[in-house]
């Protein structure tokens, strides 16, 4: 599943492209035909992700009156590319079209339209999102200090933080060197500050470079005279992924197990404490 500064880059990247343009909508797939209709000719004049949520507004005169809601889930993709776009697939959910551009959504969990009250909704329910500016972190410190789940769940409920995945939580846990059995109730408010402002760092760089990068300038593969890593999500990481191989920093084998349906990674000795 895409990890929030993919969604953030999603936003960005439409927002280049249409905002400000009438736009036609289609459906090639049929799911979305009628929605797809209200919007053809309509301006998308407002875009915005929270956590892993894409918000793409539409209205005239600079107003979003209407949103169309993307969650993209384990299955969504986009494709987005400079006019003309290529012959449409019966996969597309939804295609937006305008002079210059196009924007193909396929396989989305999601892909509804829904009102400023509806979409308020989702904001409520969402933790705070470490790439939205405004957002306060002190409601995820609050959760987080009261509860005995593990960080490492924590990190990966929406409802405490918006947008990260598997690999940032894996990868900020490593980086400040803590167990990802802890209980969050066992974390110190410094604790709790420092992944929130690492993750706001490294989200921030992934929405710039399409990617996840979390190794320091001083452990990157020039740095350290190996290897790039060779994987399907490309960028430098330090145990994401990496179950059996040596720890970057230690040479201690990164070890792997599930941790709420999902595979959770670590180093043992970097992050002492893993029973």
């Amino acid at each position: 599943m895409p990890e929030g500064h993919t969604i953030h880059r999603l936003a960005q990247d439409h927002a280049e492209r249409f905002a400000g343009t009438k736009t036609r909508a289609t459906s090639p797939q049929g799911k979305f035909s009628d929605a797809a209709a209200l919007l053809t000719g309509q301006e998308l004049t407002r875009t915005e992700a929270h956590g892993k949520h894409l918000f793409l507004g539409f209205g005239e005169g600079g107003e979003a009156d209407t949103w169309v809601h993307i969650h993209l889930g384990l299955f969504g993709k986009y494709a987005i590319g400079d006019a003309p776009a290529p012959p449409a697939t019966d996969t597309v959910r939804l295609r937006l079209l305008n002079e210059t551009a196009y924007s193909d959504l396929r396989g989305p969990t999601t892909c509804a339209l829904i009102t400023d009250a509806e979409k308020q909704a989702i904001h409520d329910r969402l933790g705070p999102d470490p790439l939205r500016p405004d957002d306060d972190p002190s409601k995820a410190y609050a959760r987080i200090s009261r509860s005995r789940t593990t960080i490492a769940a924590l990190l990966m409920d929406q409802k405490v933080i918006a947008g990260v995945g598997n690999v940032y939580r894996a990868e900020v846990l490593f980086r400040h060197g803590i167990d990802p059995y802890t209980p969050g109730k066992d974390l110190t408010a410094a604790q709790l500050a420092s992944i929130w402002d690492d993750l706001v760092t490294l989200m921030r760089e992934g929405v710039k470079a399409n990617r996840i990068d979390t190794v320091r300038p001083e452990h990157t593969p020039e740095a350290m005279n190996r290897p790039p890593r060779v994987d399907d999500h490309g960028g430098e990481v330090y145990v994401y992924r990496r179950a059996t191989m040596p720890c970057h920093l230690c040479g201690t084998e990164i070890r792997t197990a599930e941790l709420a349906a999902r595979n959770l990674f670590w180093c043992p000795t970097c992050q002492p404490g893993t029973p």
